[in-house]
């Protein structure tokens, strides 16, 4: 567990799993494979067998041992739903968010149908805490069927993460999402984003009054464009954050 984090928009990671495989475009130039795998053989590293997935058991209760509130992006080495990660392995990550409640957890997945089918059925007939954010990733509108699995399901908090952007979304359905976040791709094969994508996006959460939070131009490093469009830098978060922060300090 990393206590701060380069990602602009949570505190800190959590990765009960590390490792995956690619699934779409958008795992072509994975940032996260490219940091395991530098690692790969060397002995006593955790990351020794590079980028293969990995269960981490001794740090599932990792979030217990922080009492400061964090915002705590899941698996930011891994993808939670992965088939290959076992159904009960998941059921332990989810109870520990639920015993630490105190934090705000962000799951973000690309295996959206598993992620709906496992949330349906452990929150049957509720939804789940609104201090656990459940969200999909997707590149470009080819991928948008993920964004109706993330609608279907029983959460209080629903997001979108379109990082690394690589093509228009078109017309979003916003309906039942609470937060949206955009990003072009980083790292030396990055392939750039275009304004007029962006745009598209953020006048769409403005006019549904959904938060956009854009993270990155992109480039050779994550910071090479930096994060203002038209002079504007956008960090809008869904607003029960404040909330439950707010909560927690009154008590």
């Amino acid at each position: 567990m990393a206590d701060k984090s380069a990602i602009e928009w949570t505190d800190a990671t959590w990765n009960p799993v590390t490792g995956c495989t690619k699934i779409s475009p958008g795992c072509d130039h994975c940032y996260a494979e490219r940091f395991a795998e530098r690692f790969r053989g060397v002995k006593g590293h955790p990351f020794e067998s590079g980028f293969d997935l990995t269960l981490r058991p001794g740090r599932l209760e990792q979030p217990l041992k922080w009492r400061q509130p964090r915002m705590i992006f899941v698996n930011s080495m891994s993808d939670l739903f992965h088939k290959d990660v076992p159904t009960d392995f998941v059921e332990r990550v989810f109870v520990t968010m639920e015993k630490a409640h105190w934090h705000t957890y962000q799951v973000l997945t690309k295996r959206s149908p598993r992620m709906r089918n496992f949330v349906n059925a452990r929150y049957r007939g509720g939804r789940a805490p609104a201090h656990i954010w459940l969200g999909t990733s997707l590149e470009t509108r080819a991928q948008l069927s993920r964004l109706r699995h993330v609608q279907a399901m029983n959460a209080s908090i629903r997001f979108l993460s379109i990082e690394p952007m690589l093509g228009p979304v078109g017309k979003l359905d916003l309906g039942g999402i609470h937060w949206v976040i955009v990003g072009g791709e980083s790292g030396p094969n990055f392939r750039p984003i275009k304004s007029e994508w962006i745009e598209e996006v953020r006048d769409q959460c403005v006019a549904a009054r959904v938060a956009f939070f854009f993270k990155q131009w992109g480039g050779v490093r994550p910071k090479s464009g930096g994060r203002a469009i038209n002079g504007q830098t956008w960090d809008e978060f869904p607003e029960v954050l404040s909330a439950s922060f707010a909560g927690l300090a009154a008590e």
